[in-house]
């Protein structure tokens, strides 16, 4: 149980100090963690697990959503929005039809969302020096950029 402890507090810790990019890439990772569980759940038929891994997922997007900072963010948040939108959407499917290829669709989604959040969280030089040595993904643009999201309150341990 004291592990348990020494975990918490290292996440707390990880969270508090973590920049708003970090922030997003943390909940993008929640958020497909949690739709892979789903998916399993549905695989083997345990229903009640996989309510619990889309509705963690679904309040993820749905904080997302919430925190885009529509003034500043311009067309990219409009976008954003409408991208959380449509996966919360196709998330209900996977509640109500036990879709599993619903949360496929929306772990799609998201993935290259979160490989770019990943790069720019490791800022302006790790991410120059990481686009130089492999072809995967460059960082995007400055005016790319999604709205920054500066607060968080969800349990990303549940």
């Amino acid at each position: 149980m004291s592990g348990y402890g020494g975990t918490t507090t290292y996440q707390t810790q990880a969270l508090m100090t973590a920049s708003p990019a970090q922030l997003v890439a943390m909940l993008l990772e929640k958020a497909t963690a949690s739709l892979n569980e789903a998916i399993a759940a549905i695989e083997s038929g345990q229903i009640e697990d996989r309510w619990r891994a889309n509705r963690r997922a679904m309040e993820i997007i749905n904080h997302l959503d919430l925190t885009l900072d529509m003034d500043r963010g311009g067309e990219i948040a409009e976008n954003l929005r409408s991208l959380y939108s449509f996966a919360l959407r196709r998330l209900a499917d996977v509640d109500f039809k036990n879709d599993a290829q619903a949360a496929r669709e929306v772990i799609k989604l998201l993935e290259p969302m979160l490989a770019s959040w990943r790069e720019l969280a490791k800022g302006p030089a790790e991410s120059q020096t990481t686009s130089q040595t492999t072809s995967q993904s460059a960082a995007p643009k400055r005016q790319d950029r999604p709205a920054e999201t500066t607060s968080i309150s969800l349990n990303l341990s549940a």
